[in-house]
């Protein structure tokens, strides 16, 4: 994941990141590797770059709404931005190994 942040609330967004997860994965979105860069502009404007697990899920934008509410509720953050990209496609390889164990891949 790529971190720069100029408004110093990364930690916090992924923190509140941490309590997303795909429905039907019992693994937060972080720790299955869908969140690739969180950058924060000194005004507190952030943009989330993530993926999904493959791009027809039926709750994609489910998903992307919540990144999206639980990002704008931390604190020093102005205006937010989701984007959503398959480039590069998700693999169970971007998984941290904690959920690799969880589901049993390891």
């Amino acid at each position: 994941m790529i971190i720069n942040d100029k408004a110093g609330v990364a930690e916090k967004i992924k923190e509140v990141l941490h309590t997303v997860f795909d429905p039907e994965i019992p693994v937060n979105i972080v720790e299955l590797g869908l969140v690739y860069e969180i950058s924060s502009t000194e005004e507190g404007v952030v943009h989330v770059t993530m993926t999904l697990t493959a791009p027809g899920c039926p709750v994609a934008g489910d998903i992307v709404r919540e990144v999206n509410d639980k990002v704008a509720a931390v604190e020093g953050v102005t205006e937010t931005h989701v984007m959503l990209t398959f480039d590069p496609p998700w693999d169970k390889e971007m998984m941290s190994e904690e959920a690799r164990l969880d589901l049993g891949f390891l």
